[in-house]
């Protein structure tokens, strides 16, 4: 049985599921915190609120995309195409639904995208984000670190 993807765009009442989404990115670090489950719920609140409003001010004309399956909401697109690059913002799924080829699908069309408008994707990653290893399978390559993060790119005519 085939499970339908869809991406469409975020609305206001989304922010809950943003949210949650956000929260499973940052499950495995807080769980080594010993903190309470009320400080981890207002942490990660505040990390996402102040996620969200840099990603609107510095990228306002990004896609800001919900990503379905069957209709359900699972996971976040953001991407912000430039002219020489698309930048993918975040892409993100709620943790039962990771590795199954959800995310490669849409990585997959980002650099179908690119390559027919002879742009390169680039995102940034934490360096021992568990989803680098995803990228490098996917012929993103480390152009630049910054930090914690690294910048990873991918070009058409370098994979």
């Amino acid at each position: 049985m085939t499970m339908a993807t869809a991406l469409r765009p975020t609305r206001p009442e989304d922010l809950g599921f943003l949210q949650e989404v956000y929260a499973g990115t940052r499950a495995d670090e807080l769980a080594r915190t010993p903190w309470s489950a009320e400080q981890k719920q207002a942490f990660v609140r505040m990390q996402f609120d102040a996620q969200h409003t840099y990603y609107r001010q510095q990228f306002a004309d990004a896609a800001y995309e919900v990503i379905l399956l069957d209709g359900v909401p699972v996971g976040r697109l953001y991407t912000d195409r430039r002219a020489d690059e698309i930048r993918i913002l975040d892409i993100a799924l709620l943790p039962e639904y990771r590795n199954c080829g959800i995310g490669s699908r849409y990585l997959r069309d980002i650099q179908e995208e690119a390559q027919q408008a002879g742009r390169a994707v680039r995102i940034h990653v934490e360096m021992f984000n568990p989803a680098r290893r995803l990228y490098d399978r996917m012929g993103f390559r480390p152009v630049q670190e910054d930090g914690v993060y690294l910048l990873m790119e991918w070009r058409a005519d370098a994979a």
